[in-house]
């Protein structure tokens, strides 16, 4: 249901976008100058392509999850860390109003735990074994909690489609862009010549990464959403107590996959400009903001 609305919504984002672009005249400005570009279907295209990637990617998250990270499913425990990680999760899920997600380890020294899948009642939570080893147990529920907070929240979902909604205007603009230029400056009558696919690249590499920090964003912002949900499902002093000993292990690095960053509980501390490019936001921030209430 929440990918259906959220794909309603867009739908209708798509055809306001092209009622305003026919309002403006944008189409009459673009041949007044020898733009021959229809907008409309140039939308449609890139929505096509700029959301089929993404819900692809979604769809095959947990198998993805599973094969980057060697993730252990645990389906019969066997032994008793593996029973009470098992029933930890089923309860969290359960208080949570989620279905009981896939359980799995992963063979990683680094501290470090994801949630993954397209459905909240289908979903892929898993813990490194570095985490489960040095971890207290009042802190590892809590880290359950904040992936079971990920997987109720609709984090997945959301965070795909809004990448989807992104790369469809990344798209249209740059071959806007690209059009334009390849016939107003260089004057090309028929087809594309070099110009456009030169501009076009550039244009899509530039918008690209200006609007990666939308969605870098709403990752951080979501962030602090899942860390209320684990004070609520486990407790706020054990969530900030795992986000400590989170904090105590920042220096070491961080071997989740690169799709799978944004989906981890911690990242590697950014800096300056680039702190804009974290799916994360500082520890010390989340530490605060539980602190706050």
């Amino acid at each position: 249901m929440r990918i259906l609305l959220f794909l309603a919504t867009n739908i209708a984002v798509l055809v306001l976008v092209s009622i305003v672009f026919s309002l403006l005249g944008l189409e009459g400005i673009l041949a007044q100058n020898g733009v021959d570009l229809n907008l409309g279907a140039l939308l449609v295209m890139c929505a096509v392509f700029g959301f089929g990637g993404s819900l692809i990617s979604l769809f095959l998250s947990k198998w993805m999850a599973k094969r980057g990270t060697g993730t252990y499913i645990i389906e019969q425990p066997r032994n008793r860390d593996e029973e009470w990680l098992l029933t930890t999760v089923r309860e969290l899920a359960a208080e949570a109003g989620i279905g009981m997600p896939e359980v799995g380890i992963f063979p990683s020294e680094t501290a470090n735990a994801f949630a993954t899948g397209w459905n909240r009642n289908s979903a892929l939570v898993a813990v490194s074994a570095g985490l489960l080893q040095r971890f207290r147990p009042d802190e590892v529920r809590a880290v359950m909690a904040h992936e079971i907070g990920h997987v109720a929240n609709g984090d997945m979902v959301t965070l795909t489609l809004i990448q989807g909604v992104v790369n469809t205007f990344v798209m249209f603009l740059a071959r806007v862009i690209g059009h334009a230029v390849d016939r107003i400056v260089f004057k090309t009558e028929r087809g594309y010549g070099m110009g456009y696919y030169i501009v076009t690249m550039v244009a899509q590499l530039v918008l690209g990464i200006l609007a990666s920090m939308i969605v870098f964003w709403f990752s951080r912002w979501r962030e602090f959403r899942a860390d209320a949900a684990g004070a609520r499902l486990a407790t706020s002093g054990s969530m900030i107590a795992a986000l400590e000993s989170l904090r105590r292990e920042q220096g070491l690095p961080q071997d989740l996959p690169g799709e799978l960053t944004a989906f981890g509980i911690s990242e590697q501390l950014k800096q300056g400009f680039s702190s804009l490019f974290s799916s994360h936001p500082p520890l010390e921030d989340r530490i605060r903001a539980l602190r706050a209430g």
